[in-house]
This record gives structure tokens, sequence and C-alpha cells, in this order.
């Protein structure tokens, strides 16, 4: 028992500099991509590159869609339906600033009972928009990069247990149909996050999950 104790200490202490290796490379990669993003954007508009067609430089956007844990986090928590809510303000025609807040009832694939585990997602980001793919004159199809960085907060709705909140960063990929000041969009989303043991102490570990939506787009 002494020597599969020792043992599982060891591989703990070999995997923990791993995982935050993983999670360092994972943030200057986010960063590095997002700088070039920026200074591409800020480019293209400096050399009066075709803008994407918009009717005004807010955006509100609610939107519903799928929560996708992978890997590890899908041997803990269960697919989910997905509710949030965003806001984008256009800094330049290429690049938007983008702010959200979602929702996930997930469940707790371990703990007895099939506990219900609220996730609650909240970052802020940049887009990329390119010019209009396509344009029919009524409406126009736009698509977009972008990267951003947040926290995420799970939290039993029936256990007693405190609720943990965690950094995290994710990528995005999705496009949007416009039709003046009213869009359609389709967008997908790459999240890494921190992630601390739920209901005891623990290291925190790197742990990876998608989520994929569609939203309603108002400009103003």
């Amino acid at each position: 028992m002494y020597t599969s104790n020792s043992a599982a200490s060891r591989a703990t202490a070999v995997a923990l500099p791993s995982l935050r290796r993983v999670s360092r490379l994972s943030l200057q990669i986010a960063l590095g991509i997002g700088a070039s993003l920026i200074a591409f954007a800020l480019r293209a508009n400096a050399q009066g590159a075709p803008a994407p067609k918009t009717s005004g430089a807010f955006e509100i956007r609610p939107y519903v869609g799928a929560y996708l844990p992978t890997g590890d986090q899908r041997d803990l928590l269960k697919d989910a339906v997905l509710v949030g809510g965003q806001a984008s303000y256009r800094v330049i025609p290429q690049l938007s600033v983008t702010g959200s807040f979602a929702w996930s009832p997930s469940k707790d694939r371990i703990t007895a009972g099939d506990q219900t585990l609220d996730i609650y997602q909240y970052d802020v980001g940049a887009e990329l928009r390119a010019p209009s793919w396509v344009d029919r004159g009524t409406w126009d199809f736009t698509p977009f990069v972008g990267l951003g960085l947040g926290g995420r907060t799970y939290s039993y709705r029936d256990l007693d247990v405190d609720s943990k909140s965690n950094f995290d960063g994710y990528g995005a990929l999705g496009g949007e149909l416009g039709f003046g000041r009213i869009g359609l969009r389709v967008e997908g989303r790459d999240y890494v996050s921190g992630f601390k043991p739920l209901t005891s102490v623990g290291d925190s570990q790197t742990r990876n999950d998608i989520t994929v939506a569609a939203g309603l787009t108002v400009r103003f």
C-alpha cells in the first residue's frame, strides 16, 4: 500500500508541471494570435480594405445552442443546452469587441443522484471580421474569427457545496447572414480552462470543452 501511494504521488508530481506548461503555452499562443489579428485588422483599415456591411457600431445578440464537454471534462459532465447573450462594439470595420454571458444546466456523471450542475460562462474577446464573401444587396454573409479570455463558475443546484470559479480562454469561428439591422449568426467556440475539484480539495487541472450556438443580431 505504501509503495502504491508513493508511485501515485510521484506520478502526480510529474503530471502537474506538465499541465501548468500546457496552460502557459495555450495562453501564450492565444495572446500571440490575438495580437496578430488586431495588427492585421488595423493594417487593413489603414489601407482602406473593404469592410463588412453593417448598419451600426453597437450590437446585441441573444443566442441558444449546446455545451459539449470533451476529454476529461466529458468524464464528469453531460452535454447540455446553452443559453446566453452577447454585446458587441465595432471599433473599426474589421474589428469588434464582444462580451458574452451564458448558462448551461449540465449533469454530474459521478456524484450520486445525477446532480444538476449550473455552469455560468462570462468572457470578453476580439473578433476579426472579413469582408462579406457573398453580397446580394438585400443580404450578405460575413465570416469571422475571434479570441477571448474570461471565467467560468460551477454551482451545484441542490448540493450544499461552495461554487468553484476558474479562468479560461477561447478561440471562435463562425459566420453571419446580415439583413440590414438584423443578422443570423452561427458560432463555434473551443474553450481551454482551469478546473478545480468540485466536491473536494485538490490541485487545478486543464480542461477542454466546445460550445456551438445560433444567435439573432440586432444592430444600433
